[in-house]
Formats: structure tokens, C-alpha cells, sequence
């Protein structure tokens, strides 16, 4: 029988929306679209970097409540709302997933709010951190 856990983090946006921050089905892991929010002080820092940083923060942290962590990722979007700031996001995401490799969807959209700097939202597959990976180069 499937397994559906459903993970809030009490967010105000989460209820507005009606909308869960990650929902496991069995072993795939489906994260919401996740900005810097920091959810104990619910401040969002002003430095692209430091939302970034926060935005992993509140994934991991979310990932862990089903046991899962980064390195279970297999997909990510990443929503830059300056296209200025992309090199400095992706050196800075390309430095977390250094190693995992997820595919990778890269955009600019208006987000939200002018407030947020960065978003992510990502896919996971428990136990993919242990699988055996065949990696092929064709570039």
C-alpha cells in the first residue's frame, strides 16, 4: 500500500495556499518551491547569498523529517528573480550538489515578492544518496 506523508513547517503562506512544504510518496520526496525565509525569526535575509543559504536550510531541514537529506535529490528549480545574481546562485548551489549532480531546471521569473531573492523547489529519491550511479559523459 502507498505511503503519503505530508510535512508543514506552520508557515502562514502553507495555510493560505493549502499546500504542504514537502510530500513524500513512498520514496519520492516532493519539495515546495522554497524561499529564505528563516522560520524560527521569520526574516528573510537582504543578501542573495544569505537567502540562498537559508533556502538549503529550510530544504534540508524538511528533507530530514523523512529521512532524506541533499544527497537524495535527483531534480532541482532554481528561481532567480535578478538575472544578475544568477552566477553567484549557482556557484553557490553548484557547491551543494557538487557530487549529486541533479538535473537542473535554471529561470528568472518574477517571484512572489521583490523580497525574495532566490527560490528552490526540488525532488528527491530516498535512498538515492546509496544507489549504484552509472555516470555517462557524451560532451
Amino acid at each position: 500500500m502507498t505511503k503519503i506523508v505530508k510535512v508543514k513547517t506552520g508557515s502562514k503562506f502553507e495555510e493560505m495556499g493549502s499546500y504542504s512544504r514537502l510530500v513524500a510518496v513512498d520514496n519520492w520526496i516532493y519539495v515546495s518551491n522554497t524561499a529564505g525565509r528563516n522560520p524560527l525569526t521569520k526574516e528573510i535575509p537582504e543578501d542573495v547569498i544569505a537567502q540562498t543559504e537559508q533556502v538549503f536550510a529550510n530544504i534540508e531541514s524538511a528533507l530530514a523529517a523523512v529521512g532524506a537529506s541533499l544527497a537524495d535529490v535527483v531534480f532541482s528549480r532554481v528561481f532567480i528573480q535578478d538575472p544578475q545574481h544568477v552566477q553567484a546562485v549557482m556557484d553557490f548551489i553548484g557547491n551543494k550538489f557538487r557530487g549529486i549532480d541533479p538535473a537542473t531546471t535554471v529561470t528568472c521569473p518574477p517571484l512572489g515578492s521583490t523580497v525574495y531573492k532566490v527560490e528552490l523547489e526540488v525532488t528527491a529519491y530516498r535512498g538515492a544518496a546509496s544507489a549504484d550511479v552509472e555516470r555517462i559523459q557524451i560532451g
